[in-house]
């Protein structure tokens, strides 16, 4: 039932006639909420948009971080504003497809609570290790695991974020043992992965790809089916032996529940412009974020499948926190 009164929400605010190009807005700063803390994947992609808008509706689109629980508390946060579009989310798959299946009291029903905007993107996750592991091959890393069962480390952005699921379906997958290690976002992170206090990360192209690029970290495998263009030379993980493995990441935009179906459309509008121009689709492309744009009824049936999917790896997987 919730699934589909939230496809039925996406629907109906996108069931209007075009509408004339000063639909309403708000008169005053619009707040682009984040999960995670500065320099992470959903921050980057939040703080592109966001430059972009506040040129295109002439007032000022500020970025604001609230990490922690996987994206659930900033998700709990956008949830109680106003649905006038002055609060907005840059939500992600942690708090939108992964937490209703993790937290048996999640604060919020997503169906209920959130109005879907539109995807910006689908990107791979980068399995990722420092370059003095001697592991740096996928088999050699789930021998590792096998060998040293319980005692391998792999950093996430938090519990229940993308790279903490993407660990669980490898485990799964792999039938292997490695522990989890939560921080409270993607840079603090990545700054004991360099420095060696953990061994490996499932970790977000978009945040990984510097780091990779100034030889700082190594990139081992990527977990969408297919290569992406930004990465094209790191094999996939389903390459690799694990046929159909897909542990993506993405990024989209939702505000609070019964915002203007007007309002709606009119942010669907621009936030597909903003990805067409050029500049922004090249930025989003290097962090390999594809398959963004379109309806907000699309977001809408996309995050519905993505519940689904990602509810039976935390059955399976037998996954709490």
């Amino acid at each position: 039932m919730q699934r589909r009164h939230f496809i039925a929400s996406g629907l109906a605010a996108c069931s209007l006639p075009l509408v004339h190009a000063q639909a309403p807005l708000p008169a005053g700063p619009v707040r682009i909420v984040v999960g995670f803390s500065p320099g992470g994947g959903t921050d980057v992609m939040a703080r592109v948009i966001a430059q972009k808008l506040a040129t295109l509706w002439g007032v000022p689109v500020t970025v604001e971080n609230k990490a922690g629980a996987g994206g659930v508390i900033a998700a709990d946060y956008v949830a109680k504003q106003p649905g006038d579009g002055s609060t907005l989310l840059m939500t992600n798959i942690s708090n939108h497809a992964i937490a209703p299946a993790l937290y048996p009291s999640l604060p919020y029903v997503v169906e209920r609570d959130f109005t879907p905007l539109m995807l910006v993107g689908v990107t791979p996750n980068l399995l990722i290790c420092n370059t003095s592991q001697p592991a740096r091959t996928l088999p050699d890393i789930v021998a590792l695991c096998r060998a040293k069962p319980g005692t391998v480390t792999f950093g996430s952005a938090g519990a229940g974020a993308s790279q903490h699921m993407a660990i669980e379906l490898f485990k799964l997958r792999a039938n292997v043992d490695a522990l989890h290690i939560p921080y409270k976002g993607s840079s603090p992170m990545l700054t004991d992965l360099i420095g060696g206090q953990i061994h490996y990360s499932f970790e977000t192209m978009t945040s990984a790809t510097p780091h990779v690029a100034s030889g700082k970290l190594v990139a081992i495998a990527q977990t969408r089916p297919q290569r992406s263009k930004a990465q094209p030379n790191v094999p996939t993980v389903a390459e690799l032996g694990y046929p159909g493995f897909d542990a993506s990441t993405w990024y989209g935009l939702v505000g609070p529940a019964r915002m203007p179906a007007a309002t709606v459309q009119r942010m669907n509008e621009d936030f597909n412009k903003v990805l067409a121009m050029p500049d922004v689709a090249e930025k989003l492309a290097s962090y390999g974020a594809e398959d963004g744009g379109g309806t907000a009824v699309k977001f809408a049936e996309f995050i519905a499948t993505e519940k689904d999917k990602w509810a039976k790896v935390v059955k399976d997987a037998k996954v709490t926190v």
